[in-house]
C-alpha cells in the first residue's frame, strides 16, 4: 500500500514493455516532425531553415519505421495502419519536395557566384 491505496505489484509483461517502448519512440519521432517544422518556419537563416527541414524529414521517415514495426507485429489493425501510414508518408513526401527545392536553390546560388 502506498498512501492508503493498493499498488499493483505484478510486473508488466516484457512484450507490453516492448510495445510501450515502440509507441514512445513513435511519439518522440512524430512530435519531433512538428517541432522541427515549426522551428524551420521561424528559422533565422536559410541554413537554419534547411537544417530543420532535413531533421523533420529524418524524423518523419523514422515515424514510418515505427508505424511499420507496430503493424508487422500486429499492434495496428489494417485500417488504422493504412490511414496512419498514408498521413505520415504524405509528410515525408512534403519534406522530400522541400529539401529537393532547397538543394536546387543552393545549387543555383553557387553557380551565380
Amino acid at each position: 500500500m502506498v498512501n492508503g491505496k493498493k499498488v499493483y505489484e505484478k510486473p508488466v509483461p516484457v512484450y507490453l514493455q516492448s510495445v510501450a517502448n515502440i509507441c514512445n519512440q513513435l511519439m518522440r519521432a512524430g512530435t519531433s516532425v512538428g517541432a522541427n517544422n515549426s522551428e524551420a518556419t521561424s528559422a533565422i537563416s536559410k541554413a537554419d531553415y534547411k537544417s530543420k527541414s532535413y531533421i523533420a524529414l529524418k524524423e518523419a521517415r523514422e515515424s514510418l519505421y515505427w508505424i511499420n514495426l507496430l503493424h508487422r507485429n500486429g499492434y495496428l489493425e489494417e485500417k488504422q495502419y493504412v490511414s496512419i501510414f498514408a498521413d505520415a508518408d504524405e509528410l515525408v513526401r512534403i519534406f522530400v519536395a522541400r529539401c529537393k527545392t532547397l538543394n536546387k536553390e543552393e545549387g543555383r546560388g553557387k553557380k551565380e557566384e
